[in-house]
């Protein structure tokens, strides 16, 4: 019998494929493995593309590692990202919990999930100057606002005082991202087999026994989406902290990007010194991920080895 010849499609697979391959080595995986290349070299300055690697290749490294600015940036980074997330995550939550909820029926949903989304698809410059004009010192909306109610009795310069500056980047950052991780979570909950809270419902379970027992126990796994996601996302954070106050005051809003930023193109051009410091975050940022994972995932098997043993248990009773 003669053989059918067989068409195959995996030809044109690797053919579509191919503008994103090349994309990413070009845009992505090329300058990656530059950055850390240079990060070993004595390379300075703009324009320039000689170099040549240093006696002492960790040298850039020890510089970084040691340097006062660096620390303070890295302690700025982590506190801001501290102060946005928790009220990020509670309100996404709520959030996600009154959407979702079937005993609350509330209208206009896609108008509010719009209006709450919206501040994460405004760009960074344009939400830097709108608070720069709400925050703005003599006068301004803040300002007006808080003499009215009587908590000051003079303008307040928000953006001289270093522990507002840093809460008022800190409520940017949430107010640009809570939207977009309630977005994610309503979309775990809606990925929640339906019957499983129709038989809550029917065993007569309140909204908030419903929502702790049963939405966030399956909700683990797009929460620590979430979690890993934000936590990169905070330790990376850039267009705010530079396009608001720059940094300022006192290198208060400094954080770890910007500190990259003023070394690589700020007067001195420290190409290695900023390789240095972006391969050290990226490592950071790394061994954050895979601990949160790991940690959370270790809870998990201590759940499942704690209901295992409670069904062998409850076995072991009626046997008897």
């Amino acid at each position: 019998m003669e053989k059918r010849k067989t068409f195959s499609y995996a030809k044109y697979g690797y053919l579509f494929s191919l503008p994103f391959i090349l994309a990413y080595v070009i845009f992505h995986l090329y300058p990656t493995l530059y950055t850390m290349i240079i990060g070993f070299t004595d390379l300075k300055g703009l324009g320039k593309t000689s170099f040549k690697f240093l006696s002492d290749p960790f040298l850039n490294f020890k510089a970084i590692l040691t340097s006062e600015l660096f620390r303070t940036a890295l302690k700025n980074t982590v506190t801001i990202w501290i102060i946005n997330f928790i009220p990020q995550i509670i309100f996404a939550l709520l959030f996600t919990a009154w959407f979702t909820s079937p005993r609350c029926k509330l209208r206009g949903q896609g108008f509010f999930k719009v209006v709450f989304y919206m501040p994460n698809i405004m760009t960074a410059a344009t939400i830097a100057v709108l608070f720069q004009a709400l925050f703005s010192y003599p006068t301004s909306p803040a300002n007006d606002l808080l003499m009215k109610l009587g908590l000051i009795q003079a303008p307040f310069n928000f953006q001289v005082d270093k522990l507002s500056a840093k809460l008022v980047v800190a409520f940017i950052q949430f107010w640009m991202w809570y939207g977009y991780t309630m977005i994610i979570l309503i979309s775990g909950v809606l990925g929640i087999n339906p019957e499983i809270f129709e038989a809550a419902e029917i065993d007569g379970c309140s909204g908030a026994q419903t929502f702790f027992k049963i939405t966030l126990p399956c909700l683990r796994t797009i929460i620590l989406y979430v979690l890993i996601t934000a936590l990169i996302g905070g330790l990376t954070m850039y267009d705010i902290p530079r396009l608001y106050l720059n940094g300022g005051p006192d290198n208060a809003t400094l954080t770890t990007n910007v500190f990259i930023y003023n070394q690589a193109f700020s007067g001195s051009y420290l190409y290695n010194r900023a390789a240095a410091a972006s391969m050290i975050m990226f490592i950071l940022i790394g061994i954050s991920s895979v601990f949160v994972f790991r940690m959370y995932r270790e809870k998990d098997l201590k759940k499942t080895d704690r209901r295992r043993r409670h069904l062998a248990a409850k076995k072991e009773a009626v046997n008897e």
